[in-house]
């Protein structure tokens, strides 16, 4: 059995007249160390089946499960520590927090956990290294350039060992050199720590780079050679 299965996804938002619908029998199922490029216009519903995928949205009908769990059945605690520890995203904004070092912003999905250790700490260290961000420990987000915050961002991502990685357009603020720097990142971490990547971009040089890539229009996904 897949480790993500999305079945029948429906999404939709009342309005005057009919229903608005975003997403209308969507199906999806993905295993472990696969990864996954969508593409699709502006308005579109990427960004809205990703934030359902993550738990932070809910669908009108049907199913998400990963590793078995609906996160849709679960109580408001549990729902957190679910996308606490099973979902990382990166955005194109990196949302970092601009009192905070590269490495305090990576730590923080991690304190919703408990205390920190120094195993912890290590980790963190070790994910800004794996980004190649080992001497930018201690900078704060204005003192990064947009490649480098990505890159923090994508560490931050990483702290709990996520087993679904959901990228929201993670280059499309980044220049061309910055971008295809990022790409590859994405895919050999995501390779390297064996989770799911989905990601969502209007770019097609880096949809190419994906090993499956998908088209969403009229509210399914379809599959592109």
């Amino acid at each position: 059995m897949s480790h993500l299965i999305v079945s029948d996804l429906r999404k939709e938002f009342p309005t005057p007249g009919d229903p608005l619908v975003i997403l209308d029998g969507l199906n999806l199922a993905m295993d472990l160390g696969n990864n996954l490029a969508i593409v699709g216009p502006s308005g579109s519903g990427k960004s809205t089946l990703l934030q359902i995928l993550g738990a932070l949205d809910t669908p009108t009908r049907g199913q998400v499960t990963l590793g078995g769990i609906d996160p849709f059945t679960l109580p408001p605690s549990a729902l957190a520590k679910f996308r606490n520890e099973r979902v990382g995203f990166i955005f194109q904004d990196h949302f970092l927090l601009p009192q905070l070092t590269a490495l305090e912003n990576v730590l923080l999905p991690r304190l919703a956990q408990g205390a920190l250790g120094d195993a912890d700490m290590a980790r963190g260290r070790e994910l800004l290294d794996r980004v190649g961000l080992v001497n930018r420990l201690g900078h704060r987000p204005h003192e990064l350039s947009g490649g480098e915050r990505q890159r923090v961002a994508v560490a931050r991502a990483l702290i709990c060992g996520p087993q679904l990685l959901l990228a929201d357009e993670p280059t499309g603020s980044l220049d061309q050199t910055n971008a295809e720097t990022i790409g590859r990142l994405l895919l050999d971490v995501q390779r390297d720590q064996g989770a799911i990547l989905i990601c969502v971009t209007h770019s097609a040089a880096l949809a190419a780079v994906f090993d499956r890539r998908a088209q969403l229009q009229r509210g399914r996904l379809e599959s592109i050679a």
